[in-house]
């Protein structure tokens, strides 16, 4: 069966998605706004399924790969929800300490697509560490609606602790080497952006398409940043100008790279908006970012 792209969907289809995926509307909302689309047999039901991540297809190391090590670990949050749960992945043939990536998950939690994210970094010999944020709230529920409910329902505030104790934990483990970067994609991204500003021993933070946070943070940030743009996104990318201009004059090290013509969420390659050149060449610089602030 061919593959689906961005191409296949009209634009504005796609943007009435991403409000559907980040919760500006609900599922009836996306139904009722995708009815003028649906033709040639499309039905609006249709047409959200073909944009709905599809997780078993998309699985790029398999969850018994003998080539890693994967687990289920628990960690202390006390400033946050307490007690967090997270998938933790290892090289199966790591001799000694390696250098740790905190793998920040979107808007849904910790879904499959995320944990593949993580076994991808182990076989590039990292450990790779990925928290489950709905935790207190009974952790991902294997449904991507009811992610995103349970998703909006979470203290915010409780949840950024949450990321940072993560840092910590996985910064503390015996078997790293003390240098941590984290990587984050949409709701992700602007998690990584947030620890740049919280975490003054963090040695790299990559955003894919996230939020930024206040200019007024940028004087915060001590790790080098990589950060990845979607070329039509207008929601995220508005907002980048400024803070741009305030790094830059915090003397902040940044790479930011913007890739034309692709969606927001073109990294992931469970949906339609996934753009394979665009985040092959996406994840060979941040491969290569890691190497050169988390190895050197």
């Amino acid at each position: 069966m061919t593959r689906l792209t961005a191409q296949d969907f009209d634009q504005e289809l796609l943007i009435l998605f991403d409000a559907y995926v980040h919760g500006t509307i609900d599922r009836r909302g996306f139904l009722d706004g995708a009815q003028k689309f649906a033709v040639a047999g499309m039905t609006a039901g249709m047409l959200l399924t073909a944009l709905s991540p599809k997780f078993a297809q998309a699985q790029q190391v398999p969850m018994d790969d003998a080539r890693i090590k994967t687990e289920r670990v628990e960690f202390a949050s006390p400033n946050g929800s307490g007690t967090v749960k997270g998938y933790l992945a290892r090289p199966a043939k790591a001799t000694g300490p390696l250098p740790a990536v905190l793998v920040v998950h979107e808007n849904r939690g910790l879904n499959p697509h995320i944990e593949d994210i993580a076994r991808r970094l182990a076989l590039d010999n990292y450990m790779a560490f990925a928290p489950d944020a709905l935790t207190p709230l009974g952790g991902y529920p294997g449904d991507e609606d009811k992610a995103r409910e349970l998703f909006a329902k979470l203290d915010q505030t409780k949840t950024r602790e949450d990321f940072v104790a993560a840092a910590g934990y996985l910064k503390s483990r015996a078997d790293s080497n003390g240098k941590i970067g984290a990587v984050g994609f949409c709701y992700g991204g602007g998690v990584a952006h947030m620890l740049s500003t919280r975490l003054p021993d963090l040695n790299a933070a990559v955003s894919f398409y996230g939020n930024h946070p206040a200019a007024s943070d940028a004087v915060k940030v001590k790790a080098p940043l990589l950060i990845h743009f979607a070329g039509t996104d207008e929601r995220i990318n508005a907002s980048w100008p400024a803070y741009e201009s305030a790094l830059k004059a915090a003397g902040v090290r940044y790479t930011a790279h913007q890739y034309a013509g692709t969606q927001h969420g073109f990294n992931n390659d469970t949906t339609p908006r996934f753009d394979e050149a665009s985040a092959k060449l996406a994840w060979d610089r941040t491969l290569a970012f890691f190497k050169q602030t988390l190895r050197a």
